[in-house]
């Protein structure tokens, strides 16, 4: 975030200057421009930012992650967001490291990543159940039996399968 910031200033910055300049060379330029297109590419750099975060960040996965489930927002205080939602969240699954249940073969365990902008990711083990249309996060004290039981953890239902389950089981 910092850097982002460090970028809209340098644009803010290097408009105002190249407007100064102009003024310089050329006379009937009002005074008034210098203070606007620097704050103006302040604001376009911002929006900018925010709009190219998903494709930055979901371009630069390596080729064998599946990006699923963005999830796009709309913000009073960025009324254009009305217009042309943000994606400020998404999932993504390794697709080179799923491991099948030796026994049953729906049973699907795969690493999941959470992005978010402004946050670090987050990632986690997840089984997935390809034939019951459920996953569930591998967490301490839970256990899968031989037979493919689960214990120690709940099982999330889906009633529609969503995108990171439909690449779970499509890819495993």
């Amino acid at each position: 975030m910092a850097l982002e910031l460090l970028g809209s200033f340098f644009v803010a910055l290097t408009l105002g200057l190249l407007v100064w300049a102009l003024r310089k060379r050329f006379a009937a330029i009002p005074g008034w421009l210098t203070p606007v297109s620097a704050g103006l590419g302040l604001i376009v750099t911002a929006i900018w930012m925010e709009y190219s975060w998903f494709d930055r960040v979901s371009g630069a996965l390596p080729t064998q992650f599946l990006v699923t489930n963005e999830e796009t927002t709309a913000s009073p205080l960025r009324p254009w967001t009305y217009v042309a939602p943000l994606v400020n969240r998404f999932t993504a699954l390794d697709g080179s490291k799923l491991a099948r249940h030796p026994q049953r073969g729906e049973l699907i365990v795969a690493p999941v990543f959470g992005f978010a902008r402004y946050q670090n990711p987050q990632t986690a083990l997840m089984v997935f159940d390809c034939a019951g249309n459920r996953r569930v996060p591998v967490t301490e004290g839970m256990a899968i039996d031989a037979s493919g039981t689960l214990t120690g953890a709940d099982w999330l239902v889906l009633e529609t399968p969503d995108g990171l389950q439909q690449a779970a089981c499509k890819e495993g």
